[in-house]
């Protein structure tokens, strides 16, 4: 079950990542990460109103709270810096650094001293080799350094934000994502008061921004409750393949020609969830 729910939220985050990168080379990053955030605080909203699901926040490591506050802070500057990367430089730069954010949890995990047994190590190993490849990494041609550095500000907000989504979910998933929402929400709030604009969008754009907000707040959510299921290392590393699912939007719906690296990353992370499954 943890598995299948890791895997169902890298599918969710690939969407999210390929919609959200084409909307930001019209709009401005942080325009479509407010406004995409605030449809999936509503999300939250309606799942925990639905399921009565609502605890109450207490200022504690053990409650929902805290994670969440800090889980919403690092993934929105995470979300900035990936969308400015993908519209400023090449996917096959930005993506394959930022699918590097899983060794912050994954590291974590270890730390907390989880222990995959061999077959799952190497399965891990494969799936996270496979994630970067299928991302399609250009290593010839010139490289732009704020690209880089955004890719890099991406990975680092994604993979600490990816380790208190884990730490709140052992209260409460499902609040701790919306506490997540909320505080981004709350930062939206304050930069559309600064700069007097809601970033722009018609009313053409909301069906995306929709889907935009729901999928990221629902693959954020399976991912939370997959770690309560099993170990956190095995959920996350199955949650950071979302590459593999964008780069196969792009190549389905854009005609992108896919490189032989990505090929080879495909199947290395069918591979590597194999041996996971086989562990």
């Amino acid at each position: 079950m943890a598995s299948l729910l890791a895997l169902l939220s890298s599918v969710l985050w690939g969407a999210a990542d390929f919609f959200g990168g084409k909307l930001s080379k019209r709009y401005q990053a942080i325009a479509v990460t407010a406004v995409s955030q605030a449809f999936g605080l509503l999300t939250g909203i309606i799942i925990v109103l639905v399921s009565s699901s609502w605890l109450e926040p207490i200022l504690s490591w053990d409650n929902y709270f805290l994670s969440g506050v800090l889980a919403g802070l690092f993934g929105f500057v995470g979300l900035i810096a990936f969308y400015t990367g993908l519209a400023t430089g090449r996917m096959g730069v930005v993506s394959p650094i930022a699918s590097l954010s899983v060794l912050i949890p994954l590291t974590i995990a270890f730390i907390n001293g989880e222990k995959p047994n061999s077959t799952q190590m190497i399965g891990m190993s494969i799936a996270l080799i496979g994630a970067v490849c299928a991302s399609g990494p250009e290593v010839k041609g010139g490289v732009a350094l704020k690209p880089v550095l955004l890719a890099v500000v991406a990975a680092i907000g994604f993979g600490f934000a990816v380790n208190f989504i884990a730490k709140g979910s052992t209260s409460s998933a499902i609040m701790t994502m919306t506490t997540m929402r909320f505080t981004t929400f709350i930062i939206a709030i304050f930069l559309f008061a600064k700069f007097r604009t809601f970033g722009g969008f018609t009313k053409k754009d909301l069906p995306v921004l929709i889907l935009l907000g729901a999928a990221d707040f629902i693959a954020n959510l399976l991912l939370g409750v997959a770690t309560t299921k099993g170990l956190v290392s095995l959920a996350v590393v199955l949650g950071s393949l979302f590459p593999i699912v964008t780069a196969l939007m792009a190549f389905k719906l854009l005609h992108e020609r896919l490189h032989k690296v990505q090929y080879i990353g495909i199947t290395l992370a069918i591979m590597g969830v194999a041996f996971i499954s086989a562990g």
